[in-house]
């Protein structure tokens, strides 16, 4: 008898947690990039009151008579997958069309030296980026964002934008220098980090400069991720491309803080791409820089939530009911012990 107030108990745990979930999914209905989380629920233990048999030649077979002790939730799964565009009219905020993660970490993250490293990294599906004071590409709570510098290839004129390339190793993405160390200076006077030509790691161009430019305007170009500042007086440079990171798993991912992820167990490996397609590096390059494929960014909004009001309001309404009728089991079971105690008087 106490067995059904022990499964009821158990199921109203699980409907619990499972309205923990919905509440959630709930509250960010309208955050941007929050990815929705769906539950399952799963029988709990079982025991035997009965084996079963094969049936022979005088008699047929039995089937085993079990007893069920109740419910748990099974799994609470991500939903990656990407949603609707929501315009927010801020020039620099993206939203990632199709698959991957902006790579997010502090100024003076790496150098990356293997794949592995990656995963140390925060992983981020909100685009809502800009430039601080100190030239950093930033996102709302700080955290810099990564991708490719723009650099001097051989024998490149550094005021010629048209001869720049994206470098080979990941780093924090920062406006390039001025050249005279005025505010006012032209851009195309800037001076572009250089990749060194034995270790091809990237070296900023300082030395003598004492100020970054100061854009006019901030263009992301949507399928390259190529970051263009431009003078009032029409003047140009690359300031850098921004890179995505891919993983086997992407529903696997962890949140870790807020709207940042990482690839901890679950999620497989993380992979480096670049949304103009693959960048050749050197043979012995630590990291292997992929195509991004058919990802791209939409840039002047971010993603919508991932919640659908509709669905959540159903699965509540469901759930609720779920957990009324386990009350019942558990009111149901308390009057018949109740009975049993009084059978004698």
């Amino acid at each position: 008898m106490t067995g059904a107030m022990y499964a009821a108990v158990s199921g109203l745990k699980a409907h619990m947690d499972a309205l923990n979930v919905i509440g959630n999914n709930i509250a960010n209905v309208n955050t941007h990039a929050y990815k929705a989380t769906r539950y399952t629920f799963l029988e709990a233990l079982y025991t035997n009151v009965r084996s079963g048999s094969n049936g022979s030649a005088e008699s047929g077979g039995k089937n085993p008579a079990q007893i069920g002790y109740g419910a748990s939730i099974g799994t609470i799964d991500l939903d990656m997958s990407t949603k609707t565009y929501s315009p927010t009219g801020h020039d620099t905020d993206c939203m990632i069309d199709g698959d991957g993660f902006f790579i997010m970490g502090g100024k003076q993250d790496g150098p990356f030296t293997s794949p592995g490293e990656l995963k140390n990294m925060y992983l981020s599906r909100l685009g809502n980026i800009e430039f601080d004071n100190d030239g950093y590409l930033k996102d709302g709570q700080g955290r810099i964002v990564y991708g490719f510098l723009n650099v001097v290839g051989d024998g490149a004129d550094a005021n010629n934008v048209d001869n720049t390339e994206p470098c080979t190793k990941l780093t924090a993405i920062r406006l390039p220098m001025a050249s005279d160390g005025t505010d006012d200076a032209k851009l195309g006077s800037a001076v572009y980090p250089t990749e060194g030509d034995d270790t091809g790691d990237v070296l900023d161009a300082t030395e003598g400069v004492n100020g970054r430019i100061v854009p006019d305007s901030v263009a992301i170009d949507e399928k390259t991720g190529r970051i263009t500042c431009t003078s009032s007086a029409g003047e140009t440079v690359v300031v850098g491309y921004i890179a995505l990171a891919k993983v086997d798993n992407p529903n696997g991912v962890t949140h870790v803080d807020g709207h940042y992820y990482k690839a901890l167990d679950g999620a497989g490996n993380v992979h480096l791409t670049s949304l103009g397609g693959e960048i050749e590096s050197e043979e012995d390059a630590a990291i292997p820089i992929l195509s991004a494929g058919e990802t791209k960014l939409v840039t002047g909004g971010l993603e919508s939530s991932g919640t659908n009001l509709a669905s959540e309001i159903s699965n509540m309404i469901m759930v609720q009911r779920g957990y009324q009728a386990n009350t019942r089991i558990v009111s149901v079971t308390d009057s018949m012990l109740e009975e049993l105690v009084n059978m004698k008087r």
